[in-house]
């Protein structure tokens, strides 16, 4: 029972940080795995399950996915993404915890679902930023691809492997932090 919790916790958190860059891949993936029977979400949850949401979700994910590749929305796509995974980090989260009291659920998908995808997709935004003004904007298609090729491997992990998502997961946020830290270091020498 606490390994079948755990397990959900890594998965919830692995699908946030998927949805930090890309919002509606791991929707989709969770969506499938769900439908597919590979993954069983908790009861007021499995509507996400159903073939109606496996289908929106699937054309949600292939419109946002071909949007990045279009200049200028990629930026404006980003301006409004950082709300919308946070919100969907903290439902991939919920949706999936196992045998927690409700309360607890609520606040670890809220801080480590929703703060664990705002991280991401803000520092994913801050990354298109600067390649925007580095290479013109010829950059972010590559950003792009890294971007979904991230969030589809990471999601896939989280369903077959969820504890191995978690480390990178960490991984991953200790990547952005680091990157925080030398941006923060020469903002400070500059000024």
């Amino acid at each position: 029972m606490m390994t079948e919790t755990i397990i959900s916790i890594c998965l919830g958190i692995g699908l946030a940080a998927s949805v930090g860059f890309r919002v509606f891949l791991p929707l989709f993936v969770l969506s499938l795995a769900s439908y597919f029977e590979v993954w069983e979400l908790n009861a007021s949850w499995l509507w996400i399950g159903s073939l109606t949401a496996v289908i929106t979700f699937g054309v949600a994910t292939l419109i946002e996915i071909l949007a990045y590749y279009i200049p200028f929305v990629d930026n404006l796509l980003d301006t409004i993404a950082i709300p919308l995974a946070s919100i969907a980090g903290t439902a991939v989260m919920v949706s999936t915890v196992a045998d927690l009291n409700p309360i607890i659920s609520w606040a670890l998908a809220i801080i480590a679902g929703g703060g664990t995808a705002a991280t991401i997709k803000s520092a994913a935004g801050a990354t298109r930023v600067t390649s925007t003004v580095s290479t013109a904007g010829f950059g972010n298609s590559l950003v792009s691809t890294i971007e979904t090729g991230t969030a589809l491997v990471i999601s896939l992990f989280s369903i077959f492997l969820p504890v191995l998502a978690f480390v990178l997961v960490v991984l991953v946020l200790f990547i952005i932090f680091k990157r925080y830290k030398k941006v923060r270091k020469s903002d400070h020498k500059t000024s």
